[in-house]
């Protein structure tokens, strides 16, 4: 038996626009650093960084290698 919705703020979406170009594409930009890690092989050191990206939560937030991020977005790695 279905029920009668009672209204909760906790329930309300925020919703930022999204821009999007005329062929139906967007431009990922990452917004912060949440966490860093070096991924040891055999005779290597790799440092990671996970991204988190602009439009996707937390959960959706990548590993991607330090030194591409800090070429591509040294704006992250200002201190």
């Amino acid at each position: 038996m279905l029920r009668k919705y009672v209204a909760d703020p906790t329930h309300v979406v925020d919703f930022e626009p999204l821009q999007v170009s005329e062929n139906l594409s967007y431009e990922e930009q990452p917004v912060e650093v949440l966490a860093r890690e070096v991924k040891k092989l055999r005779s290597r050191e790799i440092p990671l960084v996970k991204i988190l990206w602009q439009n996707h939560g937390v959960e959706e937030a990548t590993w991607e290698k330090e030194e591409d991020m800090r070429a591509q977005h040294p704006e992250l790695f200002e201190d």
